[in-house]
């Protein structure tokens, strides 16, 4: 059982929500027009306005990227109204995750905030990240990225119940990810291939509706820190491994304080003790449906958020009204 934290106690879940929300509504605005960097821009600034409204001595911990490269929303950046004196907070932020869904009009694109207590969130370089995760309920340690493809398929498959055939795999469509994909048709699962978006991905694991039994493949480090706040809060396993392209992504991992290049991270050590995950849908996606734009100026927003002390899961439906 997760210990509640005090500090957390301070920062209302449903504030997190209205910082998503705040983020998802920008983004919409830009939903199918074909331009990724304003989508990203308008999330970033409407997500950090919304952040230093609140009570809080917050530090973005997995953000937007360096300060040299991000303007705004930058690891490190200090947001909230408390600088010094309110509750120390890290944050995992992903104002829109699915930049190019958004530019394109397609489903899943999100915007995704994970809170904890100072020092809880592994500060992952921007680099990426070998991934493998199931949804909950199955016995521990049943997948390792040490393991095969078809081995890790099987494990799940005698657990569950039914033949390896019978496993669906979300995998993001990547050319790098070809030779995963022949590794699974080889074995004869089903495979739903998705083009952005891989938070949305890991968390379907846990939702039976969308029939994911697995994800595996590599994306974003950032986007698997708050991949695992989530799986934290309801439930799962996830496992995970830094890859690293040159020597100029090593440094970086090293500046971070990351010694050991190779380590397989567990869940427990992507995000420690409570901790608390909040998205908005920005498009309609398997997790949540996007923002609607009304006759009228009103608009709704569907979010969840969770908490891993509570394992409390909210569905949180928004009707805003522009203010007369």
């Amino acid at each position: 059982m997760v210990e509640a934290s005090h500090i957390l106690d301070r920062v209302l879940v449903l504030e997190m929500v209205r910082v998503t929300e705040a983020a998802a509504i920008a983004a919409s605005k830009l939903i199918g027009r074909g331009d990724e960097k304003a989508a990203d821009a308008a999330a970033v600034e409407a997500m950090r306005a919304a952040l230093n409204e609140l009570y809080m001595d917050g530090t973005v911990v997995i953000g937007e990227g360096e300060r040299d490269e991000a303007p705004m929303l930058y690891i490190g950046e200090k947001v909230g109204t408390a600088q010094g004196t309110g509750p120390r907070i890290d944050i995992a932020l992903d104002p829109l995750e699915g930049t190019t869904i958004t530019a394109k009009a397609g489903p899943n694109a999100l915007a995704v905030l994970a809170i904890a207590e100072e020092g809880c969130l592994l500060n992952a370089p921007d680099v990426y990240m070998d991934k493998l995760a199931v949804g909950p309920g199955y016995p521990e340690g049943i997948i390792d990225l040490d393991k095969s493809v078809k081995d890790n398929v099987t494990a799940v498959a005698k657990a569950k119940g039914v033949n390896p055939a019978d496993i669906i795999v979300c995998v993001l469509d990547r050319p790098r990810h070809e030779k995963l994909i022949a590794e699974l048709r080889a074995i004869g699962c089903g495979i739903m291939l998705i083009p952005d978006g891989d938070v949305a991905g890991v968390i379907a694991t846990t939702n039976p509706d969308t029939t994911i039994d697995m994800y595996m493949g590599s994306g974003g480090a950032p986007e698997g820190v708050l991949a695992a706040a989530a799986l934290r809060c309801v439930g799962g396993q996830f496992k995970g491994r830094l890859l690293f392209r040159n020597d100029d992504e090593r440094g970086r991992a090293r500046k971070w304080g990351i010694e050991d290049l190779d380590r397989v991270y567990d869940l427990n050590e992507l995000a420690k003790g409570d901790c608390i995950f909040a998205a908005t849908g920005v498009t309609d996606g398997s997790l949540l449906e996007g923002v609607k734009r009304l006759p009228g100026g009103l608009m709704t927003t569907e979010s969840v958020v969770m908490r891993a002390s509570s394992g409390t899961v909210r569905w949180v439906k928004g009707e805003h009204r522009k203010a007369k």
